[in-house]
């Protein structure tokens, strides 16, 4: 039992306070930042008190950036990952649990060894496999001398291809998969009681109707806490678009598109149009946490499935 008292009390609420400061600080250095004018933004000390360029600021980061259509793609990839993220960990997590195959824990395991590689680490074959994903394929076709046979026999060489360069399918197909929504996944289906398994096959109902009909209705607020790490994630990619798209125009993300507005090395240290711009970046995944964090934490320390 914990004992409460006044002192501990305070220290914990001094602590609270401490890290709140320290985590809205940043927020508001940019906020006042895209406030401020040209000479009041290169003054030293920067002053911490807003002014009244914010909405001039804001028009002139947009325009300059292009951020209607990068905003709008970036919703796209982001709401797409999210998507994708959340089908492929439930389906992977529905099958290693309900489902008794020799391997299915090997699989798992598998998957869960995917935490330790980073985008950063694999990007590489990921980007190979990009340019062509069909070329896995190709490979096996040529390693088993099929591609050679067809080209003796009928004077035609197979050669597969798929380009996802350039398009919202390279953007959002290699990002889809994830360790770390199988693992939530994996561990809520595994306290649903097995009652509740039995009661459904007795009642005629098959394996995706279970799925459909009881187990997401159940992991709602799972699947909810899931999509808001995973769009926040999604809408801060910012390696993964810049190696897969050179269209830049119509394919460009706004993160990619924040170097538009960083003063060049001799040109006008206009900082707090760039802050604006930053600004306009980070609003959209702070209203869907701030939005989403009800269900977000629920989902995370609810005990009561």
């Amino acid at each position: 039992m914990i004992e409460r008292s006044s002192f501990f009390d305070f220290v914990t609420y001094a602590v609270m306070a401490l890290g709140l400061v320290i985590i809205i600080t940043p927020f508001w250095i940019v906020l006042v930042a895209a406030s401020l004018s040209l000479p009041e933004v290169a003054r030293v000390p920067l002053t911490l008190w807003p002014s009244s360029h914010l909405m001039e600021n804001l028009s002139a980061a947009w325009s300059r950036a292009d951020l209607g259509p990068k905003l709008l793609n970036t919703l796209v990839v982001a709401g797409g990952v999210t998507i994708g993220k959340i089908t492929i960990a439930a389906l992977s997590a529905f099958s290693i649990v309900f489902f008794n195959y020799r391997a299915r824990m090997l699989c798992f395991w598998l998957i869960f060894l995917t935490l330790m590689l980073p985008l950063e680490v694999r990007i590489v074959p990921t980007y190979s496999i990009a340019a062509n994903a069909l070329l896995p394929f190709q490979a096996l076709l040529d390693a088993t001398g099929i591609t050679s046979l067809v080209e003796t026999i009928a004077g035609i060489r197979i050669e597969l291809n798929w380009n996802l360069l350039n398009s919202y399918t390279g953007l959002i197909l290699p990002l889809i998969a994830t360790a770390t929504g199988t693992f939530l996944y994996r561990q809520f289906f595994m306290t649903i009681p097995d009652e509740l398994v039995e009661a459904s096959k007795m009642d005629g109902s098959g394996p995706m109707r279970f799925f459909f009909e009881v187990l997401i209705p159940l992991s709602r607020t799972n699947m909810l806490a899931l999509a808001t790490i995973m769009f926040v994630s999604s809408w801060n990619q910012y390696l993964w678009p810049l190696l897969v798209t050179t269209d830049r125009p119509n394919y460009g993300t706004v993160v990619m598109e924040l170097k538009a507005l960083i003063p060049a090395q001799n040109g006008t240290p206009d900082w707090n149009v760039t802050m604006a711009g930053a600004l306009l970046v980070m609003l959209p995944p702070l209203l869907v946490v701030a939005f989403m964090q009800r269900w977000f934490v629920r989902g995370l320390i609810t005990k009561d499935k």
